[in-house]
């Protein structure tokens, strides 16, 4: 494995563990309810999804890198 794999497969997992720990943020924020639940679940779930963003740009990128 080249570095730059290495580095691609460290950045994917660190975006990964940042996803799951905002969808766990986000649940934990709508279990709470009440004022928790208004101001934090709508900001979280937005937070979540661009990190699945990054998540997927990233995979494609490293599909990309593995097929040059």
């Amino acid at each position: 494995m080249s570095v730059v794999s290495i580095f691609h497969t460290g950045l994917i997992v660190l975006a990964l563990l940042l996803t799951v720990g905002i969808l766990v943020a986000g649940l934990v924020a709508m279990e709470e309810g009440g004022e928790v639940d208004e101001r934090w679940s709508t900001k979280l779930m937005s937070a979540r999804v661009g990190a699945q963003a990054l998540v997927v740009v990233l995979l494609l990128l490293a599909l990309w890198l593995g097929k040059t």
